[in-house]
């Protein structure tokens, strides 16, 4: 992932009034989690060239360069806060990382292929786990990974330890987590319930 270059500047305006001032005039308050000094330095971007460096990222977590007075700054969004009823960004949160360093990061799961069990053997998709954690370099950030179905047959279940990522990705998530199971279709009720993540409904519980 190649990060995207904002350009940003320390803020002193705090407070609910200060805050207010800032986004009237433009700019979106936010902070830094500094990596070598610690602490959070108070930052403001220019409200505008924030929105269209962001247009079309979906990732949770996204790696930027901050130029901070001529001083770039590698951090990855952490947090963004949306005005409720524009959508628009009026807080942001960043954090510093090391170029050379690797972070751990939540990436979301999307299912692709249509499984044999489901185009022949007429059985239930599910999904039962969405999001995996994996540890990389900044540099090489992912917005999600997409998952091949297409070879799971009727009780079939695909597993974390499954998961075929490049060598640079390392999976910390628990291998013995299921991801996606393939159900026969007189189990559909059990599958269509499975959608809570790490664990598979096996049936109706018997009335006592």
């Amino acid at each position: 992932m190649e990060a995207i270059k904002i350009k940003a500047e320390a803020r002193t305006e705090q407070g609910t009034g200060a805050v207010r001032r800032l986004r009237r005039a433009g700019m979106i308050p936010g902070s830094v989690m500094k990596m070598k000094k610690g602490g959070t330095e108070l930052i403001k971007l220019p409200k505008h060239d924030f929105m269209m460096a962001m247009r079309g990222r979906t990732g949770k977590q996204v790696l930027v360069s901050l130029d901070m007075n001529g001083t770039e700054v590698p951090a990855l969004l952490r947090e963004m806060q949306n005005d409720v009823l524009a959508g628009t960004p009026i807080h942001v949160d960043f954090s510093e990382v090391s170029l050379s360093e690797k972070i751990r990061v939540t990436v979301p799961m999307y299912l692709v292929g249509e499984p044999v069990g489901v185009k022949i053997g007429g059985g239930i998709l599910a999904q039962v786990l969405r999001t995996i954690d994996i540890e990389c370099l900044p540099t090489d950030l992912i917005e999600k990974v997409d998952i091949d179905v297409s070879k799971l047959d009727v009780d079939q279940t695909m597993f974390v330890r499954d998961i075929q990522l490049d060598s640079k990705y390392t999976v910390v998530t628990r291998g013995e987590l299921a991801v996606a199971v393939v159900k026969a279709p007189d189990e559909a009720p059990a599958a269509a319930g499975a959608a809570e993540p790490g664990v598979i409904k096996k049936g109706k519980e018997e009335k006592k």
